[in-house]
């Protein structure tokens, strides 16, 4: 009888799960993952981790599975905490749920359940992984026998696709890996949880950060990065900037990275319409949180500066400087699940991209290089954030990804 460790969150979709894995036969064991409990940040006087943590408890002993709960907060403070300050201070914009899933979820998280004799580890991710034989010729590696690939496939219900999340799992973690409710769309989920009278049936999904619950980002930032006051800076829409000639006989390598560039925003370009407190706590794309009247159109961020604290920002969601059509990724940020593609230097590929989760699937196609991979979109995309994933598809699969430099 196999052995699946299912990571219990105390919501609707991982209970299923476990469910699920036991009516196929597994002997599932229930944990839950205790990965914050700095209390001098939560916005509420609710405590999410003890309420969820209670809620998988009373799932495990409805479904008469063994349960325990791990205290992952050191992992989780040393991975995934310092990492985002880190990133925040040098203007780039991380996105912990995709590293909490490949830090923590499938990496610390699983070497516990393996010690614990597992033979996988199973989530409640809406997201689909199958298996396919693939030829060990390529590339002049002679292998003896075709060996088995895993495919990380999309979730079926495509308003709850989350297979992004996880676009940085490796092949050795997909292996292990367990995805019982993929198949199915949330309406069945709720069914299923209802009709076993399970507590979390009518549970909201949780939003925000995976691991700080109710907490507003600035205030968590601020515990680190000191605010510190600068200026929020106009640019129009027909600053010459934007009008740059590019010269001709580029080669293609050339031309993606005028591409993919970041124009070069200087204060004297525009009119200073307002104060922030720290060029830091903002990303591109955003405009709330900025506090400034009296503009006809909502403005919107289209750079930050964190050397000069200067905050660049555009009027509507159509200003050109929020749009590129090109992205770039450092050579060690490449990341392949699906290794037996991945691409030569010279070497290019037809995809559909994604630069953030619910993002419709864009056409593009990758380029790669000696020092990195260019993606390069049909269509100009808003708001290219440095820090975030770019992940890319064939048909249904997600076979790679890579942080946007």
């Amino acid at each position: 009888m196999k052995r699946v460790v299912v990571g219990l969150s105390g919501g609707v979709d991982s209970s299923v799960a476990a469910y699920l894995l036991q009516q196929q036969g597994y002997e599932v064991i229930g944990l839950f993952m205790k990965n914050w409990h700095d209390d001098s940040v939560t916005i509420s006087n609710e405590c999410p981790w003890l309420e969820d943590s209670n809620d998988a408890l009373l799932v495990a002993e409805k479904l008469g599975i063994p349960f325990q709960t791990v205290d992952l907060s050191e992992e989780y403070k040393e991975k995934i905490v310092d990492y985002m300050f880190n990133e925040y201070e040098k203007g780039r914009t991380p996105n912990p749920d995709v590293l909490c899933n490949r830090e923590i979820k499938f990496d610390v998280f699983m070497k516990i359940a393996l010690s614990l004799g597992a033979d996988y580890v199973a989530t409640g991710h809406y997201c689909q992984k199958s298996e396919i034989e693939v030829d060990g010729t390529r590339g002049g590696d002679e292998l003896s026998k075709a060996k088995p690939v895993y495919q990380l496939i999309a979730g079926a219900d495509i308003n709850k696709d989350q297979s992004y999340f996880l676009c940085q799992l490796s092949q050795e973690q997909l292996a292990k890996s367990l995805f019982p409710i993929g198949a199915l769309t949330k309406p069945e989920v709720r069914e299923i949880a209802a009709e076993m009278d399970l507590v979390t049936a009518e549970k909201k999904d949780s939003q925000g950060l995976c691991f700080i619950g109710k907490v507003r980002l600035p205030e968590f930032l601020q515990q680190k990065l000191q605010p510190k006051e600068g200026k929020i800076v106009q640019i129009d829409k027909n600053d010459p900037i934007y009008n740059i000639e590019r010269p001709a006989g580029l080669s293609i390598e050339e031309e993606l990275k005028l591409e993919s560039q970041k124009p070069n925003y200087l204060p004297t370009m525009g009119k200073v319409v307002g104060k922030h407190q720290g060029a830091h706590y903002f990303t591109i794309g955003q405009r709330k949180g900025l506090n400034v009247g009296g503009t006809t159109d909502p403005l919107f961020i289209i750079a930050t500066n964190v050397e000069t604290n200067t905050i660049y920002t555009g009027l509507t969601s159509n200003h050109p400087g929020l749009f590129k059509k090109a992205l770039f990724i450092e050579k060690p940020e490449v990341h392949w699940i699906r290794t037996d593609l991945a691409l030569k230097p010279g070497e290019t590929m037809d995809v559909m991209a994604r630069i953030r989760y619910r993002q419709p699937l864009q056409k593009a196609t990758l380029h790669q290089f000696e020092d990195g991979m260019y993606v390069r979109f049909d269509e100009p995309q808003s708001a290219i954030t440095e820090g975030q994933f770019v992940a890319w598809y064939l048909d249904n699969e997600l076979v790679g990804s890579g942080v946007i430099s």
